[in-house]
């Protein structure tokens, strides 16, 4: 079987072209829009989306570090941002060939940094695939955060976390509350659910949307796409329906 082209988005091709999650799914359709939106924005700062030229979640987002939406030291580094290639067409290969891709856009770089965790977790690169091309745990946070970096050059410093952005603690000492961009076509409906949910339950609660590249950089644990807190601790970054909150939340 012929493999299907790579697809790099740039601001001529986005409004024709998908962007892999969630545009099947209806409900979602304004965030899917607003996820476009913050693209465009980010092109111009060196932002990479690549993907196959299939109907599927098949794609990696990456970008020089200095210019990414987290919390990170990593001067000179590639960051990947989302990696992601869903059920029926994992192991044809498509993983390894995007990742080839990202690594030859930073063969002048440093080197690549990666937000993997502890074991594996929904919304987060899988360490394993990481770890098999050479990639070393260069700095934790709470509660299970890893940084996976692989240098490119020999005196490459190693990444790490800035100290705020290390203890899985935020500003917002009761109540839940939900921290979420537009880098997901997800967080906006689902904060919205549960933020119906919550309340119908007891619960105070705020949503925080993260607006600027400068609120990600100084944000208070690793994930800045979606993260929840319950009095000022940090409990998932998980995107929650109403069912899994009332797991998280013992109910």
């Amino acid at each position: 079987m012929e493999t299907p082209e790579i697809i790099q988005l740039n601001q001529e091709n986005i409004a024709n072209e998908h962007i892999c999650c969630a545009f099947a799914d209806k409900k979602c359709s304004g965030g899917y829009e607003n996820k476009k939106q913050w693209l465009s924005s980010q092109f111009e700062d060196g932002y990479t989306f690549k993907k196959f030229d299939i109907r599927g979640k098949v794609f990696i987002e990456y970008v020089p570090a200095e210019k990414a939406w987290m919390p990170i030291i990593a001067p000179g580094y590639m960051l990947i941002n989302c990696f992601w290639v869903s059920g029926q067409y994992k192991g044809r290969g498509y993983g390894q060939k995007l990742w080839e891709a990202c690594l030859e856009d930073a063969r002048e770089m440093n080197g690549i940094v990666v937000l993997s965790s502890l074991k594996k977790m929904p919304f987060l690169s899988d360490k394993k695939f990481f770890t098999q091309r050479g990639f070393k745990v260069c700095d934790t946070a709470q509660p299970f955060y890893e940084l996976l970096y692989l240098p490119l050059k020999k005196d490459a410093p190693a990444p790490k976390f800035p100290d705020f952005a290390r203890n899985g603690i935020c500003d917002q000492p009761d109540g839940i509350t939900v921290y979420w961009s537009d880098a997901c076509p997800f967080t906006e409906y689902y904060t919205a659910q549960l933020a119906v949910v919550a309340n119908e339950q007891g619960y105070k609660f705020r949503d925080i949307k993260i607006e600027t590249r400068e609120q990600a950089q100084n944000h208070c644990v690793p994930f800045t796409l979606y993260n929840m807190f319950y009095n000022g601790k940090f409990l998932t970054q998980q995107i929650l329906t109403e069912k899994s909150f009332g797991k998280m939340m013992g109910k």
